[in-house]
């Protein structure tokens, strides 16, 4: 049963749970899209569904899905246009130097082993890598951080996170040692915020993911 978070006649916003994956691949019973496609064929005998983002399949949160092709056009412009504001929360086992600040960084992404790599000048093939962040929880791990990612960069987030000694909870893959309670990592796709492209009307619209269940979580979070 898929977490229903905002529903109009373009799009469809769901609360993915970590450990699955975005889009139907064949080697997978169960994807988001293909929740979301099960739920809206309750309704339509030809539903459409288009994936307009992703989230990796160790992170929870907020994914948008369009019911129209037309809808689909128009967020994937927003999307190349950074119309869209993308707000993460994660769980971090030690703070960084500054409560606030900027990330910038050249990624390289290693294809053989499924990870990015930091690099410390710019190549033909690395990508430039920018986040805002913002800790807001600081009295006791493990501590909550606030991420504003400028750029779109495959696990931008994590190596960035890591590369500053604070790798995320769980994120082995990134070189974590602390336990998680909960499958795939403590990365949280809390929200998303735009002006709706198709939608008569210039409200801001927000769509916020509940966190995931579990002690790490609620103990960050009622501190």
């Amino acid at each position: 049963m898929i977490s229903i978070l905002y529903e109009d006649q373009y799009i469809i916003a769901v609360s993915k749970p970590a450990g699955v994956i975005s889009e139907v691949n064949p080697f997978e019973a169960v994807t988001m899209e293909g929740e979301v496609m099960a739920y809206l064929s309750l309704s339509s005998v030809k539903p459409f569904v288009g994936v307009i983002h992703r989230l990796d399949r160790v992170t929870s949160g907020v994914m948008l899905f369009a019911k129209k092709k037309s809808a689909l056009v128009a967020f994937n412009k927003l999307f190349e246009a950074k119309a869209i504001q993308k707000t993460y929360h994660a769980l971090i086992p030690k703070l960084p130097q500054a409560e606030e600040g900027e990330l910038v960084n050249h990624l390289l992404k290693n294809q053989k082993e499924k990870r990015a790599e930091i690099i410390n000048a710019p190549s033909k093939e690395s990508k430039l890598a920018s986040l805002h962040y913002k800790c807001l929880q600081n009295l006791k791990p493990p501590y909550l951080i606030e991420l504003k990612p400028k750029t779109g960069r495959f696990h931008q987030l994590r190596i960035q996170l890591a590369h500053i000694g604070c790798t995320i909870l769980g994120d082995e893959k990134y070189g974590s040692k602390e336990a998680y309670e909960g499958p795939g990592i403590a990365l949280h796709a809390y929200s998303l915020a735009f002006s709706h492209p198709l939608l008569d009307t210039k409200k801001q619209q927000l769509f916020v993911a509940p966190y995931p269940d579990g002690k790490d979580w609620h103990a960050s979070i009622d501190i």
